[in-house]
């Protein structure tokens, strides 16, 4: 019995050794992650400026941030952006999940597409922006010497830059080409999630397909599909989720007339924010800031539980 005791101690003493393990990450995770998200909530119904006392102002920022053209502006850009990066980005992913789940195709070297798809999204956003700054530029950029060197612009409109398509200076252009960037980031993540997905399948599924003579569009929507559902779900709501808080490459590309003011067609909703936030000045309110962060966060929340709930019901269907 004694050594039955002296055993359970030592196992006690061992299990409470653990935590000190875990005790750093925590700390950090609180410091970091936890009190911000408090922070900020508190901020968001005061009038902090990012100096001085913070003074209660109850409901008014929210009241505002409703009522704020501007926001619902920057929204609807945000919107327009992540709408046609997820049609691109999932169609994409889509058509070579086909080509590399088919049977009949049988491509060799799976793992290194993989790497060569994912590339795009480990190089850092800020080199991503300069390299289609160069790729886009109006006067200079490679796209439009291109588009010269095949006919489709006279080479003669060199002469007036204003005659060339300004891809990222153009409203009507930039957001779209935003768009494209984003899905070239972002769709081999998705397809390797895809892949993986076809590859949980039992692949009896896909052999009694096509023994039964059906095509690959066939077996794709019957089978693939419908089995690839929960896959779907998360890749739409964090693509979801992601897309709202679009930041990185409009503000880095942000060229004259497109993101640089409330007005611009590629002024996201987290830009609109970092405006008072972050941005020196009398224009700085934290405050208003916060409240912005708090309202994007219930937004991208009501929409994400309608999306789940929706291809929830699909499935019961």
């Amino acid at each position: 019995m004694a050594g039955n005791n002296k055993t359970g101690k030592r196992m006690r003493d061992v299990n409470k050794a653990g935590y000190f393990f875990v005790l750093p990450f925590v700390v950090v995770f609180l410091i970091f992650n936890v009190y911000p998200v408090f922070r900020t909530f508190y901020l968001s119904f005061t009038n902090y400026k990012g100096y001085g006392d913070p003074t209660p102002a109850g409901i008014a920022n929210y009241t505002r941030v409703f009522t704020d053209k501007y926001f619902w502006k920057a929204l609807w850009n945000t919107c327009k952006i992540w709408g046609v990066n997820i049609v691109l980005q999932l169609g994409l992913a889509f058509l070579l999940t086909i080509v590399f789940s088919d049977m009949k195709y049988r491509i060799k070297g799976l793992g290194v597409f993989r790497a060569i798809f994912y590339l795009p999204n480990l190089i850092a956003a800020t080199s991503v922006a300069f390299l289609f700054q160069t790729l886009l530029n109006f006067q200079y950029g490679t796209l439009n010497q291109m588009l010269m060197a095949i006919g489709l612009i006279d080479s003669s409109t060199f002469a007036n830059p204003q005659s060339l398509v300004n891809w990222l200076g153009n409203p009507r252009v930039a957001p779209y080409v935003v768009s494209v960037i984003q899905a070239w980031m972002w769709f081999g993540n998705s397809f390797i999630m895809l892949m993986a997905g076809v590859q949980g399948i039992n692949r009896d599924y896909f052999e009694a397909a096509a023994i039964d003579g059906a095509g690959r569009w066939t077996t794709f929507g019957k089978i693939t599909i419908p089995l690839l559902r929960p896959i779907l779900i998360y890749v739409a709501i964090t693509s979801l989720i992601g897309g709202l808080q679009l930041f990185d490459i409009p503000f880095l590309i942000n060229d004259q007339g497109t993101s640089g003011n409330p007005e611009g067609k590629l002024q996201t909703v987290v830009m609109y924010l970092y405006r008072f936030g972050f941005e020196g000045g009398s224009r700085k309110q934290v405050g208003y800031a916060s409240a912005i962060a708090y309202a994007l966060f219930l937004i991208i929340l009501i929409i994400s539980i309608i999306e789940f709930r929706i291809m929830n019901r699909k499935e019961a269907d």
